[in-house]
């Protein structure tokens, strides 16, 4: 029995500006989008257009204030090949939120918080 990677969800509360943030910081594109008719939820799935994994955002309708984190302590993870280009790209979006000078790693956060590592391509 073999088990692949689908995708990760988020929850979000504002999916237009979730949308706009993946486009512009990832460059990531949706894919597929669903409602389901038991449930007041939108579910939008984004692709990097390269690998299968996908990251679903989940909008709840009925959702007024933002999402417990509690100690935040996941994160997803992002391969890029120029780390200079993508390290000046976030930083004049004002989403670093965490760059150690010691390692070739930073992290941005989207606008509901949750943080996201930008790593070097192999």
């Amino acid at each position: 029995m073999e088990f692949t990677f689908a995708h990760n969800c988020l929850k979000v509360l504002d999916l237009d500006r979730s949308l706009r943030f993946y486009k512009e910081a990832l460059g990531l594109e949706p894919v597929r989008w669903m409602r389901p008719s038991d449930a007041d939820i939108q579910l939008v799935f984004l692709s990097d257009g390269r690998s299968a994994h996908e990251l679903e955002l989940g909008c709840p309708g009925d959702r007024d204030r933002p999402f417990d984190l509690g100690d935040n302590e996941f994160h997803i993870a992002f391969r890029v090949a120029d780390m200079e280009g993508a390290h000046a790209l976030h930083e004049s979006m004002g989403i670093i939120c965490y760059d150690p000078a010691t390692e070739p790693v930073y992290f941005i956060q989207d606008p509901d918080g949750y943080q996201i590592e930008i790593i070097p391509a192999d």
